[in-house]
């Protein structure tokens, strides 16, 4: 028998949480875990990964008793920050494919595909209002260094028969966004915008109504394992024969799965409504835009007319020790800002109304995986998901829904599934003080070749390090 022992999370002050929690004044509606609780399947996290992966089990298993422990309240981490963009795997479907094979990573790329159409159906049902606004997915170029980013996606993807992409001029783009700092690209169509933590909330408040029991303000301070295992938070414990851990980067706790997670943060800001303005300049739609530098800018014009506008930052977690300083940024989104103004130099008087950060759970291979822990068969875990979650997490809820009931289907036999063939990262201090070095050289080589400048040979050198990219 083995106690796990997990990292208390840094729950966000409330003027610290994304502008989307804030928004709708997100807050806690279910009571903390009290006294001594029985279930057959305890999640761990409820956010996107956590809550499908309850509703999955719903679908499959109704008898089965889920319980949903959630640290904070429900999309607080990562669901509930990131930039809102949804877009399917096709964009990845180099990266997919070198871990699962050409033709699973078509059909989970397409599984993708069908979970943008599940979402258009429960805001066309009325079942989760989200702001779904299926208006596309830009993703572009706005220096010689960006060009063709997109070339060999768009080629294997128009190779296995799945033409998702058409490509945009200078014209096009500024006619969607209003902007001339991007001028060369290509156009996902089924693709678009989703306020995250009313898609979020939402799913809670699905998960309640299906008879999911779901504690929030619960966070787990360890699991005794064995046969059954127990779980337990500050008030009370929850007995359970399988275990999901489902809390993104905060699995970086594990010294088993941190070989194979690093955490890194995105920083995101949001303006003051100005949809008169944006009208004015021509950007009407709910469409997603992106960069295609290593540190991408993913933007978005909201329902009411603010402009979300995130990036990646370069922060690194030491040991994937993700403390208070990855929810609010002490520059406030000082390097966001002065982007912003460089895309759209009409929006330099507008105030920035909103900044957060948020940790991001990457992998090296930038693909997720899911499997057991090590030794333990009754616990499940799924990570990795690199900052594209909306349109993924979905899948990632099949997968660990079938090995949590056992099923012998294609989920649960997926390539995505097994930690052993996925890369492990070098140990700490090494670790962290080489991805400062990258992703520093990472940083110059952005500010060098986003003014068409070449950076220097060292710089190019660390920055190759990098392993892939990742998008919000």
């Amino acid at each position: 028998m083995t106690t796990l022992r997990l990292r208390q999370p840094a729950a966000a002050l409330p003027s610290d949480r994304s502008f989307w929690l804030q928004d709708i004044g997100a807050v806690a509606v279910t009571e903390p875990l009290q006294g001594s609780e029985r279930a057959e399947v305890v999640i761990v996290g409820g956010g996107y990964t956590g809550l499908w992966t309850a509703l999955r089990i719903r679908e499959l298993a109704p008898q089965t008793r889920v319980i949903v422990l959630e640290a904070d309240l429900c999309g607080s981490g990562a669901s509930g920050r990131n930039g809102g963009q949804v877009h399917s795997w096709f964009a990845e479907l180099d990266q997919i494919s070198a871990v699962v094979g050409l033709e699973e990573a078509r059909q989970l790329c397409a599984d993708t595909v069908a979970s943008i159409a599940e979402l258009k159906a429960l805001q066309r049902d009325g079942m989760i209002d989200m702001d779904l606004r299926l208006d596309g997915w830009l993703w572009t170029a706005s220096s010689i260094a960006q060009e063709g980013a997109w070339e060999r996606a768009v080629a294997m993807t128009a190779a296995v028969g799945e033409n998702r992409f058409r490509p945009l001029t200078a014209e096009d783009i500024k006619h969607r966004t209003g902007s001339s700092a991007s001028y060369v690209g290509v156009l996902e169509t089924s693709a678009g915008t989703v306020h995250p933590a009313k898609l979020a909330i939402g799913l809670r408040d699905l998960a309640l109504a299906r008879g999911i029991v779901v504690h929030e303000r619960s966070p787990v301070l360890d699991i005794e394992t064995g046969r059954a295992c127990t779980l337990r938070t500050a008030r009370g414990t929850v007995q359970a024969e399988k275990v999901v851990l489902a809390a993104n980067a905060w699995l970086s706790a594990l010294p088993e799965l941190r070989r194979h997670l690093y955490v890194v943060d995105s920083e995101v800001i949001a303006t003051a409504a100005v949809p008169e303005l944006l009208d004015s300049i021509g950007w009407r739609d709910g469409a997603a835009i992106c960069d295609s530098q290593a540190q991408v800018l993913y933007y978005q014009r909201t329902a009411t007319g603010r402009v979300v506008f995130g990036r990646g930052s370069g922060n690194v977690a030491f040991a994937g020790n993700v403390g208070a300083s990855f929810n609010r940024s002490a520059e406030h989104g000082r390097d966001n800002v002065r982007e912003l103004h460089r895309v759209y130099p009409a929006l330099r008087g507008v105030p920035v109304e909103y900044d957060w950060s948020g940790p991001i759970d990457c992998v090296p291979e930038h693909v997720p995986v899911f499997d057991h822990l090590r030794g333990h068969p009754n616990i499940f875990y799924g990570m990795g998901f690199n900052g594209t979650g909306i349109a993924q997490t979905p899948i990632g809820g099949r997968i660990l829904a079938s090995l949590v009931l056992e099923r012998k289907d294609r989920w649960s036999a997926s390539g995505l599934v097994g930690i052993e063939r996925r890369m492990s990262l070098p140990p700490e201090p090494f670790r962290y003080l080489g991805a400062k070095l990258v992703r520093g050289a990472v940083r110059r080589k952005n500010e060098a070749e986003i003014r068409n400048r070449k950076p220097g040979r060292i710089t190019n050198l660390l920055a190759g390090l990098k392993p892939g990219h990742h998008r919000k």
